[in-house]
């Protein structure tokens, strides 16, 4: 028990209402078009965008960090407890709603080109939700929990996320063989052309691998990224029959940027940290001190606790209200939201994050992940212990 968690007896969650936050924030992507039909103000359609990445970073300096953790003798308590799972499901048809009047929103107006992308990229950054929300779901036993994900993870055409993640990522995370861990001296849109095929090439082959050990063919129905697949063609097939060609770069803005959001995420992450190898060649068990975390509190409300990542990847099957902290964590030094901005501007990235990194792997370089066309590069520049 660290000294930061709270005392067993008769132990009451104080962040026990605050997780409504995870579903009213959601609301404002639709929210903003709502208000522009009902005053013609554009102002409006800015609404999203300006609280999650303005309003969101300010929030979390203002309130700051929470390092308070719940008993372990509270958890099956937590986990066990319908109220927070009824949260995740309450998401699904909030996230489903905004995308599709969005989508048609766009579709069916005539917008000045700045308008139409602010609109479109709050959608996509709702698809973003979705993916968090399928990434908690999807990592439960629970068949409705699993179905739930597969069906928002295909609103933004992402449905092998799952498999990529849960068999993949959380395996190699903070490896070089890891598309989704990002290395030091990488900026993020390099990052985002070898994380998002790699991320759908690992998932291809660990679904083929996995349907071939049960004796069936990779293209068979039971193939998880088919029947995800299968839904998305549905889905947008039908939104082209009802509302033309307009529609078509309405949902491939709208599901790249979903997905840019995913790749956003997984930057910031493991940003550089590495997994030792073993004299068995093979790498150790991943640690808390292999990813980053955040603890600041307004932002943690918002996504299910995801920034308190060291847990996490410790227990996967964890839920977002029994996630802890850890003392010593590589720390970042806002919530995501104000670290995708610093991560969209990369000298900016480099020179916050790569002093801490530095910092957290003691000036070793064979404690880093280094982006190897940079490595020599990177050696000389900080005078790292080869």
């Amino acid at each position: 028990m660290t000294s930061n968690t709270l005392p067993a007896t008769h132990y009451k969650d104080p962040k026990k209402y605050m997780w409504l936050l995870s579903v009213i924030a959601p609301f404002a992507a639709p929210l903003g078009p709502i208000m522009y039909l009902y005053t013609g103000h554009t102002q409006w359609l800015w609404i999203f965008l300006a609280f999650f990445y303005i309003g969101l970073p300010v929030l979390d300096f203002v309130f700051g960090e929470d390092k308070q953790n719940p008993p372990e003798q509270a958890v099956p308590q937590l986990e066990n407890t319908a109220y927070y799972r009824v949260i995740t499901y309450l998401l699904v048809p909030i996230i489903t709603f905004g995308f599709l009047f969005n989508v048609i929103f766009l579709a069916t107006h005539d917008l000045h080109w700045l308008h139409w992308l602010a609109v479109a990229i709050t959608t996509g950054s709702l698809l973003g939700f979705g993916l968090n929300l399928g990434h908690e779901m999807g990592h439960k036993k629970r068949k409705l929990d699993k179905a739930l994900a597969l069906f928002t993870l295909s609103l933004g055409g992402y449905g092998h996320f799952s498999i990529e993640h849960n068999r993949g990522h959380h395996r190699d995370v903070a490896t070089p063989e890891d598309p989704a861990t990002s290395r030091m001296g990488e900026h993020i849109y390099e990052f985002m052309l070898r994380e998002i095929p790699g991320a759908f090439k690992r998932a291809w082959r660990l679904e083929s691998e996995r349907l071939e050990r049960a004796g069936k063919s990779r293209w068979s129905v039971g193939n998880e990224m088919l029947q995800a697949g299968a839904m998305t063609l549905v889905l947008y097939t039908a939104l082209l029959a009802l509302f033309g060609w307009p529609m078509v770069p309405v949902l491939a803005v709208v599901a790249f940027w979903g997905a840019f959001q995913l790749t956003s995420a997984n930057y910031i992450e493991h940003y550089g940290l590495m997994r030792q190898k073993l004299p068995n060649g093979e790498y150790e068990r991943c640690a808390p001190h292999h990813s980053w975390n955040s603890n600041h509190l307004v932002s943690n409300l918002v996504v299910f606790q995801l920034q308190r990542h060291s847990d996490h990847h410790a227990n996967p099957a964890r839920s977002y209200q029994s996630l802890r902290d850890f003392p010593e964590l590589p720390s970042l030094p806002s919530g995501y939201f104000g670290m995708f901005l610093i991560a969209y501007v990369p000298p900016l990235w480099f020179a916050i994050m790569n002093p801490r990194l530095l910092d957290v792997a003691g000036k070793n370089a064979q404690k880093i992940n280094i982006h190897p066309s940079k490595r020599a590069r990177v050696i000389q520049r900080y005078s790292l212990a080869a």
